[in-house]
């Protein structure tokens, strides 16, 4: 304590000065019109700025639990349009006949991305969610915007997708407009773009087509968008086209993606192994 006194008695010259600035500064803002008034509109201005820098920071940092709730709400609106889907093919097939079960076929699974690689020629993603949360190995995976890849192996709480970016892997696609059928592979290099195989050279193909996934397909739910062609050529064998798709999927900034669940899958799995001989 006597410290204290010894230092203020010390700076007493410098603390009076301190304090009588002050009170001149208070005097000089508080009777005179122009300064208050400056003094009022820098505050406010100081103040708004601060409160506008605070509120950018609060919404920042609640981005990702928005993202969360728009990929619930993009699941509900997937589950919507594969029943609705579902009902005008059915509606075409049958008029009278609708099974339920049929409409509920395909369940969307909102997952969160936690790592992905786009740069290798065998490219694979990591979810946050597993087998607890009813993911199975073989499920498709799919964006907002399109394919993506199908699920391979599964923990409790993490599964591994092999991604539409690796060599090995192939989807069964379609020509939207034509229905003519194919299958999507990727080259290996350029992760935008993919190639569409098996397309006779007698078949029309434009540019600006849209390609989707087929109804012929174990994995996939029909019409899912893959990409649109970009470039028509022909194989050097002379025989089918040669055909550069765009997709529709951009890897690079993927933060959520929806794993389809197909009810059927099993029962198709069963039925097409168990094939009965014809005497």
């Amino acid at each position: 304590m006597n410290q204290l006194f010894e230092f203020l008695l010390r700076q007493r010259n410098l603390l009076l000065f301190v304090l009588l600035q002050l009170i001149s500064l208070w005097s000089v803002f508080t009777y005179n019109n122009y300064q208050h008034t400056l003094y009022f509109n820098t505050t406010n201005a100081w103040a708004a700025s601060i409160l506008s820098t605070r509120q950018e920071v609060a919404s920042y940092h609640q981005l990702r639990e928005i993202n969360g709730e728009l990929a619930l709400e993009n699941q509900k609106l997937h589950q919507q349009v594969f029943q609705l889907q579902a009902q005008v093919q059915q509606k075409a097939d049958l008029p009278v006949f609708f099974s339920k079960a049929s409409l509920d076929r395909y369940k969307p699974i909102a997952c969160k991305v936690i790592d992905q690689s786009t740069r290798n020629s065998q490219n694979y993603l990591t979810i946050e969610k597993g087998y607890l949360d009813g993911i199975k190995p073989g499920m498709a995976v799919i964006s907002s915007t399109g394919v993506v890849g199908k699920v391979i192996s599964c923990q409790a709480n993490l599964s591994l997708i092999v991604s539409v970016l690796h060599t090995s892997n192939t989807v069964s696609a379609k020509i939207k407009s034509s229905g003519e059928l194919g299958y999507i592979k990727w080259p290996g290099y350029q992760p935008e773009v993919a190639e569409l195989m098996d397309v006779s050279k007698y078949k029309k193909v434009v540019k600006g087509d849209t390609i989707v996934t087929s109804d012929y397909n174990a994995v996939y739910p029909p019409n899912v968008p893959i990409g649109i062609v970009a470039k028509v050529g022909l194989q050097d064998d002379g025989t089918f086209h040669d055909i550069k798709v765009m997709l529709l999927t951009h890897f690079s900034t993927l933060r959520y993606v929806y794993v389809i669940e197909n009810k059927f899958a099993g029962q198709q799995s069963k039925l097409e192994q168990a094939k009965p001989k014809i005497d």
